[in-house]
């Protein structure tokens, strides 16, 4: 096993080191992926163009091209999982342009922070119906107010059926957010430890979140958090990084608590 290299943060480990070590911490650790969706209408503009070739030299004004609701794609049965169509049509059905214009991501950009799509439980009354609609609920989390939204659509009508928040409840963490939790130590004073611990690993300069694998878990305060940044994490959404070069050594982050509601870094003890 290669040796143990003591520098800025203490642990610039092995991969197997890591693993036997933080097998405890690490029970549970997800690295959710990010779904995304071409919302660019091609089609629409396809057509727009060729109406808009078919009437020149004819001296008439073409209407404008409203663009299509988007298909519904592939489309699975009964309870089985949902189709990558379903997943991408319900996240836009559920982001309404309210929730685009009040919320705030991870990013603190206008919009929900996306955290989950799951096929829903039936309605108890529709345990043993054959035919009984298909339902998804989609979870985000609002970074504006510290709020779990959980809105649940009817895959077979497109519409929202209902909508849930509640405050004080954090899920797993979605790529984006672990993502930005590593910027923001990156790119913050306390980050130094970790952008030197890089560069004697790998010779080079610790620019981009890109250059680490990253996970995270949930941290909460508790009666022995000291007050200060840390107080409210439980209530604001705090992430514990775990880090690892690329093809490299694990470098020990776990003292790092990212604060995403507020964009601000901490360091335990």
């Amino acid at each position: 096993m290669r040796k143990t290299v003591h520098r800025h943060l203490g642990k610039v480990v092995a991969g197997a080191a890591i693993a036997v070590a933080g097998t405890a911490v690490m029970v549970g650790i997800t690295l959710p992926g990010s779904v995304s969706a071409d919302e660019s209408g091609s089609t629409g503009q396809k057509a727009a163009q060729q109406a808009g070739q078919a009437g020149q030299g004819q001296g008439e004004v073409q209407p404008g091209v409203v663009e299509a609701a988007p298909a519904e794609g592939d489309k699975g049965t009964g309870r089985d999982p949902l189709t990558d169509d379903e997943t991408e049509r319900v996240e836009r059905i559920a982001l309404s342009p309210q929730l685009l214009r009040s919320g705030e991501n991870a990013e603190g950009e206008r919009g929900l922070e996306r955290i989950n799509v799951e096929l829903a439980e039936p309605d108890a009354d529709e345990l043993d119906t054959p035919g009984a609609p298909r339902r998804a609920d989609v979870t985000f989390y609002d970074y504006k107010n510290d709020t779990l939204v959980t809105r649940t659509v009817n895959l077979d009508t497109g519409k929202v059926e209902q909508t849930g928040t509640q405050r004080g409840v954090q899920p797993p963490f979605s790529r984006t957010e672990t993502v930005e939790a590593a910027r923001l130590l990156i790119d913050d004073p306390l980050g130094a430890d970790l952008k030197a611990d890089y560069k004697d690993a790998t010779g080079k300069e610790l620019t981009s979140p890109d250059q680490l694998v990253l996970s995270g878990m949930v941290f909460r305060a508790d009666a022995g958090t000291k007050p200060g940044t840390l107080a409210k994490c439980g209530e604001q959404r705090c992430l514990r990084l775990f880090s690892k070069v690329k093809n490299g050594p694990w470098i020990d982050t776990r003292a790092f608590i990212i604060d995403l509601s507020t964009r601000k870094v901490a360091k335990l003890g």
